[in-house]
């Protein structure tokens, strides 16, 4: 009844919610792109994005549609491996931001195990910029993380806002410098928080540094200051700040996977977790908790 093509396309303008980026990510026309979603809906009988010239979203029918699209196209990417007899093999060095690692990607990664358990996968975890750094390096073959704004590398995941959170109670003084929680150096959020604040010439101090999120989260919940996170990803126990505070927009943030330079069976292995991770960008997409 759906065709798994289609399916494919459905998924790929829901991670992205763009109709030009799918198509980039699909390597196929735009107007393919509309025709693959066009024939879902009349298979469907329902509208399943909503879409003018500006925006693209899911509508009520469209977020059922993505269980139902990941799980049929699972069933049929393991019956075509049953049959063919292909099985992925190999060792697979895999590096994700924290980020991640704290919120769905495990779901992800026993659903990966499960399907190609002759994978040998080994679990890098750092800052974001620290994974681009051991990837380009070699150490790595498949990177999931954060993107800066000018880096043209990675195929898109999903894009979100960057906020500043902290602690319910925290007031920030307007004539006192902001007191930041950040990562260490080569942090993606930390630059980004650093560079809007010196761009509106508000002052700033340091209060916490941590390469673990597990700590920043704990300074923010103590009320030390605020720190700067995806706004789909914001950790239980801290919240949005209101635009009263003051503070400088952050702009946007990319979620991005990187291959590697590796070939054969760890290019297959790298292609094969990628391919899972973007039929479950959705479950990456909600909230931790």
């Amino acid at each position: 009844m759906y065709d798994p093509t289609h399916l494919r396309t459905f998924l790929a303008v829901a991670q992205t919610l763009s109709f030009t980026q799918a198509a980039r990510r699909l390597g196929v026309r735009q107007s393919t792109v509309s025709q693959h979603v066009r024939r879902l809906e009349d298979a469907a009988g329902r509208q399943l994005f909503s879409r003018d010239t500006h925006s693209v979203e899911l509508t009520e029918d469209g977020e059922a549609m993505l269980g139902f699209a990941r799980r049929i196209l699972e069933a049929h990417e393991q019956a075509a491996a049953f049959f063919t007899g292909t099985r992925v093999r190999g060792r697979l060095r895999f590096g994700a931001s924290e980020d991640f690692v704290l919120t769905r990607l495990p779901e992800i990664l026993e659903g990966f195990r499960y399907d190609h358990p002759e994978v040998d996968l080994e679990l890098t975890v750092e800052l974001s910029g620290t994974l681009h750094e051991q990837l380009a390096a070699g150490k790595l073959d498949l990177v999931l993380a954060k993107r800066r704004p000018e880096d043209p590398r990675g195929e898109l995941v999903w894009r979100d806002d960057l906020v500043w959170i902290g602690a319910e109670r925290l007031r920030l003084e307007p004539d006192r410098p902001v007191p930041l929680i950040v990562y260490p150096p080569p942090g993606i959020t930390r630059a980004r928080a650093l560079e809007v604040l010196e761009e509106q010439g508000r002052p700033w101090r340091i209060v916490c540094t941590s390469g673990s999120l597990n700590g920043l989260i704990a300074a923010a919940r103590a009320g030390l200051g605020v720190m700067a996170h995806s706004r789909r990803l914001i950790p239980p126990g801290l919240f949005r700040l209101p635009d009263r505070a003051g503070l400088p927009d952050l702009g946007k943030v990319d979620f991005v996977l990187v291959h590697g330079r590796r070939r054969g069976l760890a290019g297959e292995a790298a292609h094969a977790l990628a391919a899972a991770v973007l039929a479950g960008g959705e479950r990456l997409r909600r909230r931790s908790g």
